[in-house]
């Protein structure tokens, strides 16, 4: 017997299973490779990978639409609780892509880089899966509403210099979930809906645990580059066309998340 007829012994490299699981195209796929990311595989921190052209794998639907063609509903209404939760799973599996392509993007980092990027990864799928769940309560699956883009179209945007995109996609437009958070909460539980505000809790908890990993990491490439954080960001912002955030800010989750005090104060100057 050749040794061809035998099992290669060396699973594929952590990073190697991130990009096959962002590749995947069906959303049962993508949590599935999520969930079977091997914790034990080589790092391989030092590989150049190249992906394919059609990054991130996404399924047919939802359609992609400009940000102004999203409808915005009442979630008075059973069908407009069930847009509103759409439009968070949505923004869960670009989560999923993002945190992926972290990992397997981004060459010669400490190896707790990528851990924490595959943690959040399996924390965005748990999230999209419970948003997912209770859309089937109201009739509804991920895919039947339109969804914009904007996440992805950051991370487009950053995506040769590692610097930049933890500046511009956690820091940024994922911070702005907590300080959405606490808004949808109250219109989920203003509506009736328990079981949503409950998943906004939880989301709630592990974000600020997300924006946390993208402030740590930011903060390191900054003193390897002996660069001013907060200048830094300033510059990173006016370069790519980061957003102007606007409040209310959720400062209490913000500072759990590791922003300090001068930041807050940059963020709510007019």
């Amino acid at each position: 017997m050749t040794a061809a007829a035998f099992p290669d012994p060396t699973p594929a490299s952590l990073r190697r299973q991130a990009l096959a699981a962002l590749a995947a195209r069906a959303w049962p796929d993508k949590l599935a490779a999520v969930r079977a990311i091997d914790d034990g595989a080589p790092i391989d921190a030092e590989a150049l990978l190249a992906g394919p052209a059609s990054l991130p794998g996404r399924p047919d639907a939802p359609v992609l639409v400009a940000p102004g063609q999203v409808r915005q509903r009442s979630v008075q209404s059973p069908e407009g609780r069930a847009a509103l939760l759409h439009a968070l799973a949505h923004i869960e599996f670009n989560a999923i892509n993002l945190a992926l392509d972290a990992v397997w993007r981004y060459d010669a980092m400490p190896a707790d880089y990528y851990r924490d990027w595959l943690r959040v990864a399996r924390e965005e799928a748990y999230h999209f899966e419970l948003l997912n769940q209770h859309l089937a309560s109201l009739g509804h699956a991920y895919g039947d509403f339109p969804a914009h883009n904007g996440l992805w179209e950051m991370a487009e945007k950053t995506r040769d210099d590692l610097l930049a995109r933890l500046a511009l996609v956690p820091r940024t437009l994922e911070a702005r979930g907590l300080d959405a958070s606490p808004l949808i909460r109250a219109k989920l539980a203003g509506a009736g809906d328990a079981a949503g505000a409950a998943i906004l809790d939880i989301i709630l908890r592990d974000e600020i645990g997300h924006v946390a990993v993208g402030n740590h990491w930011y903060r390191h490439l900054c003193a390897q580059r002996g660069l001013d954080p907060l200048a830094c960001y300033a510059d990173l912002a006016r370069r790519y066309g980061a957003p102007k955030l606007r409040g209310p800010f959720n400062l209490d989750a913000r500072r759990q998340a590791g922003f300090d005090e001068a930041e807050l104060q940059a963020l709510q100057q007019p």
